[in-house]
């Protein structure tokens, strides 16, 4: 995902409202900030297509269909082809719209009724339908031009957010443009970079607007975009006089009968992200092949829980789950990996095995563990469904993190990461060649290695879920996205962290 933006900081739509009523009461009346958000957009209109054939605005009411007309009336100033397809009859606007709509009426913009129109067949097309303070599904006369815009086939700018996405849980309401770019405003919405944010925006181009620096500092967000350069330096730097034991034992536990090329993956995967040792607890039968495939790995096959005592004595760091299943033998393992009391990563079936509550009963919040659920975990681990969790990513995680502690990656597109310190990060990097199997146990080691290297498990969330999507970037550049496997990106996290 592409975001053209000079800050980290993202912000929920209340947020961006208090921000903009704050520019207003400093003095910026608020028709010159709609002026500057149509402005901007139309440079950016040109900016990526040239000499558009036509220019055919979607406009609603509010704020968001202003911007739409300030920029119809920019097109027609330069002798730009436009048209405004109007979802709100002018007489029924109010405020800046009013005024706006006004200033595209003057510049002699064709406004045709949403009855009247016939969907563009040429040039670029404008989302200025509904804006971030969408609530509740999309009503059927949006949803109509929504289809329109969808079924052009041609370019599409949407200004501020995609029609239809909520700004705040990145879900969307009952129908959604699909855009190629995405101008938004004043601050980045959470939103747009997770669930089907990534799906809808396209690019993401943000303008501040020229509000004042000191505006911003009114508001502090609780979210934040992650960006791997700043966390490499979470790593400690390595001495002359290093040696094996200063990086961390990974126990990887896991692989029942039939599942062994999990745990391996998961333990290739930390011995390439810097672990020290590794080591794996599986079932006998999975040893060979684990020497096999990286003779760097200590293999152990375990039958039973207790025959894992003496594996636990010496790990810094357990990851429990990748190909764990959910027998008996798995339920056993698990029993006595959280019995240790050492740090642990927390992963597929071993998160499942957690949310039944048999074997952890009633488990009391750890500072020490890090759990990777995708969505339909996360909804057995809060007892709804993965569509429910998608609905509120945000609150989900925050609900997850509170009633399990350490810190917590809800996968998916735009993966977020939260710790307790309370600050939910966003995933902006990845993309759609890792939904294969296998990627979730990669995770899992990197996130191994990280711990063991001495990161919290908060910071290990953090760098970890970075690298691990940005390694799969530079496979897919190679690879391409379709085939993409994932044993195919582990060489690059080891070139990332080398980098």
């Amino acid at each position: 995902m592409k975001i053209t933006a000079a800050t980290s900081a993202l912000y929920t739509t209340s947020q961006v409202y208090a921000l903009d009523a704050a520019a207003i009461a400093s003095g910026i009346p608020g028709i010159q900030l709609m002026k500057r958000a149509g402005r901007a957009a139309f440079d950016l209109l040109l900016e990526r297509y040239p000499a558009p054939d036509l220019i055919t605005v979607y406009c609603g009411a509010g704020k968001n269909g202003g911007d739409g007309y300030v920029l119809a009336a920019l097109a027609a100033q330069r002798l730009i082809p436009v048209q405004v397809i109007q979802l709100t009859a002018g007489d029924k606007l109010t405020g800046e719209a009013r005024t706006a709509y006004e200033f595209a009426v003057q510049e002699r913009v064709p406004v045709i009724a949403f009855a009247d129109a016939i969907a563009p067949t040429a040039g670029v097309v404008v989302d200025s339908l509904l804006g971030i303070g969408l609530q509740g599904d999309v009503r059927p006369e949006f949803a109509a031009a929504i289809q329109h815009i969808n079924d052009s086939g041609l370019p599409v700018l949407a200004i501020d957010i995609p029609s239809g996405l909520n700004g705040d849980t990145g879900a969307t309401h009952g129908a959604a443009v699909n855009a190629d770019l995405t101008i938004t405003y004043i601050g980045i919405k959470r939103g747009l970079l997770t669930g089907r944010g990534p799906a809808v925006c396209g690019e993401i181009v943000l303008s501040d607007l020229a509000i004042p620096d000191e505006i911003f500092t009114a508001e502090t967000p609780t979210t934040e975009q992650l960006y791997l350069i700043d966390l490499l330096d979470l790593l400690p730097s390595r001495k002359a006089d290093a040696h094996k034991g200063d990086f961390g034992h990974v126990l990887v536990i896991g692989g029942d009968k039939g599942y062994g090329g999990a745990a391996i993956m998961a333990a290739e995967a930390a011995v390439r992200a810097g672990a020290g040792l590794v080591s794996v607890a599986t079932q006998p039968e999975h040893v060979t092949a684990i020497l096999t495939r990286c003779p760097e790995i200590i293999a152990r096959g375990v039958a039973s829980g207790q025959e894992l005592e003496a594996a636990l004595v010496r790990p810094t760091v357990i990851v429990i789950g990748p190909g764990l299943g959910r027998s008996p033998w798995s339920e056993q393992l698990l029993q006595k990996a959280a019995a240790s009391g050492l740090p642990m990563v927390v992963d597929a079936d071993a998160l499942n095995i957690l949310a039944e509550g048999r074997v952890l009963p009633d488990a009391a919040p750890r500072t020490n563990w890090l759990l990777t659920p995708h969505p339909g975990e996360a909804g057995r681990l809060l007892g709804v469904t993965a569509s429910d969790i998608n609905a509120e990513r945000f609150s989900n995680i925050t609900k997850l993190q509170e009633k399990f502690g350490g810190a917590v990656i809800l996968k998916g597109a735009g993966s977020l990461v939260l710790g307790e310190s309370g600050i939910a990060g966003v995933v902006t990097d990845g993309n759609p060649g890792m939904a294969t199997g296998g990627m979730g146990d990669v995770l899992s080691g990197i996130l191994g290695a990280l711990i063991a290297q001495g990161l919290s498990v908060e910071e290990a969330a953090q760098l970890g879920a970075v690298l691990h999507a940005s390694a799969a970037d530079l496979a897919v550049e190679k690879i391409g996205q379709r085939g993409l496997i994932a044993t195919d990106i582990i060489p690059y996290v080891s070139q990332l962290l080398s980098e």
